[in-house]
């Protein structure tokens, strides 16, 4: 089944060079099926790049997804035109009195900073409070992991003495969860982050379950909560070059940077990178959330969501 995206959102050509089935607003008018109602916030500053990213990911199911696009109110995107924002964002007060089925919040460059000295901090806390009885399943990624890990169970973040910056191979530790469904015994994930959270606070919480690690990365996988809340601190989500591209453009401005890890044959950043490494895995991971934890559970009234109730 199709991932249902504004008729002129630029993802939409992207996809479909991809041969990834794409439905148009146009489209779906037709349909008589209940679609997945999904909400991403994006808060990375590459809003497009993002877009586009998760709309392959969340697209290249069986399911029929109609995703809709959040802003924060209180930041104002340097690197997106806004005739772009305006155009297919829509902010929190636009939403709030609705539900929806998914919501996938973002990382956002904001790391090295405490939270509460983040701009949109406390919007984002009234987000995140309201998803918990708004949303049926939430998945956090790399910063928006962190955060929300802060926020929903007082879990800190820690400052690393050198940013992890690569791929890195991981295992899964628990065994009964279906997120990782038909994962192999060992998996690549980009990872791009200043900052860590630790093991021990996170097993300090009994409402909390590490799902899958890597020796050099650390936690990689968190769920709370039956899967109503996941929390990503990699980036299964970026493309073969995205990490490519933010190592150049720090090189570049002349910003100490090594090489990706695992990424450049030989750490020679003149060779094509291995960014393929972690694709299958990226597919697997949001079409296992998608099913398992959304689909399949979610009730076919969405207004049931705010009661509760799953299938």
């Amino acid at each position: 089944m199709p991932i249902k995206i504004p008729n002129d959102l630029p993802a939409v050509k992207t996809l479909l060079d991809e041969n990834i089935f794409v439905m148009t607003e146009t489209r779906a008018i037709t349909q008589d099926i209940r679609p997945l109602k999904l909400l991403l916030l994006n808060l990375m500053p590459m809003k497009v790049d993002t877009e586009t990213q998760l709309s392959r990911l969340l697209g290249n199911s069986p399911l029929q997804v109609e995703l809709e696009l959040m802003q924060t109110r209180t930041h104002v995107s340097k690197n997106t035109p806004q005739a772009h924002m305006l155009a297919f964002y829509q902010t929190f007060d636009q939403v709030k009195d609705r539900n929806f089925d998914g919501m996938v919040i973002t990382g956002a460059p904001v790391e090295q900073l405490p939270f509460e000295e983040v701009e949109y901090w406390e919007e984002l806390c009234e987000i995140m409070e309201w998803s918990k009885t708004h949303v049926h399943s939430t998945f956090h990624i790399c910063w928006g992991a962190q955060a929300a890990l802060y926020y929903h169970f007082g879990i800190p973040k820690y400052p690393l003495p050198e940013k992890m910056f690569g791929i890195f191979p991981h295992r899964v530790e628990y065994k009964p969860s279906i997120l990782f469904r038909g994962f192999d015994d060992v998996f690549m994930v980009p990872h791009s982050r200043h900052t860590t959270v630790r093991r021990e606070d996170i097993e300090a919480v009994p409402a909390l379950h590490i799902l899958a690690s890597s020796q050099e990365a650390g936690v990689y996988a968190v769920s709370a909560k039956e899967g109503n809340q996941f929390f990503i601190t990699g980036h299964s989500e970026y493309d073969g070059n995205t990490l490519q591209k933010e190592y150049l453009r720090d090189k570049n401005a002349g910003l100490p940077i090594a090489p990706p890890k695992n990424y450049f044959p030989k750490d020679d950043d003149t060779q094509p990178p291995h960014g393929h490494l972690a694709g299958p895995n990226a597919n697997l991971l949001y079409t296992n959330w998608l099913n398992y934890f959304v689909y399949q559970t979610t009730p076919y009234d969405i207004q049931r969501i705010s009661f509760g109730e799953h299938t």
